[in-house]
């Protein structure tokens, strides 16, 4: 008898035993598996700087935009979005080939030397590629092929345009697809996409641009959904500065673009003493970036007050990471 009550003694304690040693393996599995979740959204995401993040120091001639790709990796950045607006020797029209791939192997060769990825160019005062005007609007197609050109060279993979023009939304709509469809053909032949910001005007009606996509479905069109530009329309009419008058609702709209997003903008204005975007729900937004299956550089754009651009530039990526970390 007491041999028996010994073996099962034996017997209970062996269970017990077994059954903490699974329920500790099925801890630390758990454990594995969140911290293996955290490490693939962390290895998802690359950070790239938006040059308009300088545009202040870059225009007012304290810092020189040759130097971009230096600048960008002594702040912590792998790839260089471009804006080509900062370059003053595209300003002037005259032998604007020539012009532009001379600058586009010269920012090659600099951010070669410092290692660094050119992600885009984003494209501006190059004519409306929703110009009513057929004249205008084939104009403004054969200078963006320039740029998808010079974004081959440097080894970018999209350009960024806008799409102005158009005020009558069906009409907006139709040049759109048009346009887009001829750069993307173009884009196929080059490697390199065509990507719409929602950067004013129906652009940034999310629902309007996404239709544009839906249509078009071309393998080298797509989005660059930025957190911050879903101003529609402003006071009196003006494509910049004045005050907004009809704003679409921003995660309702990035829910919407970023099924067709080859990059994301992450656009900040102002902080709080916690280092929160004062208007943006960052996390909110970096989580339907997640959700819809998104990886690559996260493109870092501050457009604030501050004195020194690069506090506020140290500030968008410190939250973008703290998002990162905390996505379910």
């Amino acid at each position: 008898m007491k041999n028996y009550f010994t073996i099962a003694l034996v017997c209970v304690s062996t269970l017990i035993s077994c059954k903490n040693e699974v329920k500790i393996e099925d801890e630390n599995t758990q454990k594995e598996v969140a911290k293996t979740d955290l490490m693939t959204a962390n290895n998802d995401f690359k950070y790239s700087l938006a040059q308009w993040s300088l545009h202040k120091p870059f225009l007012d001639g304290s810092m020189d935009p040759m130097d971009f790709a230096v600048i960008a990796k002594d702040l912590g950045y792998t790839g260089l979005e471009y804006v080509t607006q900062l370059y003053p020797q595209v300003q002037d029209k005259a032998n604007y080939r020539e012009t532009v791939m001379a600058l586009a192997a010269e920012l090659k060769k600099r951010s070669d030397a410092a290692g660094m990825q050119n992600v885009l160019l984003m494209v501006d005062n190059d004519g409306e590629l929703a110009d009513p005007d057929p004249t205008k609007r084939a104009e403004a197609i054969k200078t963006h092929k320039i740029w998808m050109d010079a974004a081959a060279l440097m080894g970018a993979h999209s350009i960024r345009a806008n799409l102005f023009g158009e005020l009558d939304p069906e009409k907006w709509h139709t040049i759109s697809v048009a346009s887009l469809k001829e750069l993307a053909e173009y884009g196929k032949t080059k490697g390199v996409s065509i990507l719409i910001e929602n950067h004013g005007g129906w652009s940034s009606d999310a629902a309007k641009l996404a239709a544009v996509m839906k249509e078009v479905d071309m393998e080298y069109v797509g989005t660059l959904p930025d957190f911050g530009n879903f101003c529609v329309k402003r006071e009196g009419g003006e494509r910049w500065g004045a005050p907004c008058v009809e704003e679409y609702d921003t995660y309702k709209g990035m829910e919407e673009l970023m099924p067709y997003a080859k990059g994301v903008s992450a656009k900040s204005y102002n902080f709080d003493e916690n280092g929160n975007e004062t208007k943006l729900d960052y996390p909110r937004i970096m989580q339907i970036v997640k959700d819809s299956g998104f990886k690559g550089y996260v493109g870092v754009e501050y457009e604030g007050p501050l004195e020194d651009p690069k506090e506020g530039i140290n500030l968008t990526k410190a939250l973008v990471e703290k998002s990162i970390k905390n996505l379910k």
